[in-house]
């Protein structure tokens, strides 16, 4: 697995948006705001063509021209790092726009986002064996007061951080709007985990750290871009930990969706399933609740499944090094990952 260069000080931070752009508030102010904090931070910026633009259908422009914006960030070293401007609702048709030959060829370079930007973080390893970072994007770097996540998130690229915690509370519903763009996560609920099949994780597992949002991952099944089974081969001796959380999908969804991955072969020498708190948290259809929609399709693997974890979109979000081993374990109901890198 290749693994980028991380950030210097001084260093060059980019931003593309090979999804939605920052057009719009509260999105606008809080690019603009990171933007300022980077400065602060004495960090060089390189802002991406499309990083304002919202003339696409899902996605910042046409997706010949979000390729062409993220190749020249991946391939040419237009920064040291790539932050995505944003999540969307399309940016699979991107793809056939990006040039994965060619930047499996270059410097490898960080690249963080979550949500569509599953599209990147789960396919650099996946067919470009380079490490990514399903992480924060760029409008959460402008809220007025860091959550330590943010702290985790930018420290993971600058090799300041090696060991990620989930973190105390959550937010369930955000106070950010157009009017306040830059307000911190509203921290109302308490962290709570919830465990299937875990043995005692005191000891803890090792393994090869690959995910993302399951909307994005089930679309990607059985397209060209598939490459999981000679993933899964590579590292079959590392053994695999999976990360997935979700966003549009109901109970009924993220069960049909982990079907459909289960039975691609996509689960093949997992060793644990790390499964975010989803965006439909709470919610119950016809008897199925968000724990069953997992655990009666996981269960038989016969590994430890932790759920309600800090990943994705109900933020705080632990920040995941995608193609990274991993060192995990669990103890009194929290979770520390140790990156190998």
């Amino acid at each position: 697995m290749r693994i980028p260069k991380f950030l210097k000080e001084g260093g060059t931070i980019g931003f593309a948006a090979p999804s939605f752009g920052c057009n719009i508030e509260p999105y606008k102010s809080g690019f603009i705001n990171a933007q300022k904090k980077f400065i602060e931070m004495d960090y060089k910026l390189e802002i991406g063509e499309n990083c304002y633009k919202g003339c696409g259908i899902g996605i910042s422009n046409t997706p010949r021209e979000c390729g062409k914006e993220l190749n020249s960030f991946m391939t040419r070293k237009r920064a040291d790092v790539v932050i995505s401007c944003g999540g969307g609702e399309l940016m699979c048709e991107v793809l056939d726009y990006v040039d994965f030959e060619n930047i499996s060829k270059s410097e490898p370079i960080w690249y963080m986002g979550f949500s569509d930007n599953t599209n990147m973080t789960f396919l650099l390893p996946t067919l470009c064996d380079t490490a990514a970072i399903y992480g924060p994007c760029a409008p959460a770097f402008g809220m007025r007061e860091w959550h330590k996540s943010l702290y985790d998130a930018l420290g993971i690229m600058t090799n300041k951080v090696t060991t990620v915690f989930d973190y105390s509370m959550w937010e369930k519903e955000s106070l950010k709007t157009a009017d306040n763009p830059l307000e911190p996560y509203n921290l109302t609920e308490e962290d709570k985990l919830y465990y299937y099949n875990c043995y005692d994780l005191r000891y803890g597992v090792t393994g090869r750290l690959i995910g993302g949002c399951l909307d994005c991952l089930s679309t990607l099944v059985g397209t060209r871009y598939d490459k999981v089974a000679e993933f899964n081969e590579k590292y079959k001796d590392d053994g695999i930990i999976w990360f997935i959380e979700s966003c549009d999908l109901n109970v009924m969804g993220i069960r049909r969706a982990l079907w459909q991955l289960k039975h691609a072969g996509w689960f093949k020498y997992v060793r644990c399933f790390l499964i975010g708190r989803p965006l439909c948290f709470g919610q119950k259809l016809l008897g199925l609740d968000q724990y069953d929609a997992v655990t009666e399709v996981l269960g038989d693997f016969y590994v430890p499944i932790i759920m309600d974890m800090d990943i994705g979109h109900l933020p705080p979000m632990m920040p995941l090094v995608t193609g990274a081993k991993i060192f995990l374990m669990s103890e009194f109901s929290k979770v520390r990952l140790e990156y190998l890198l």
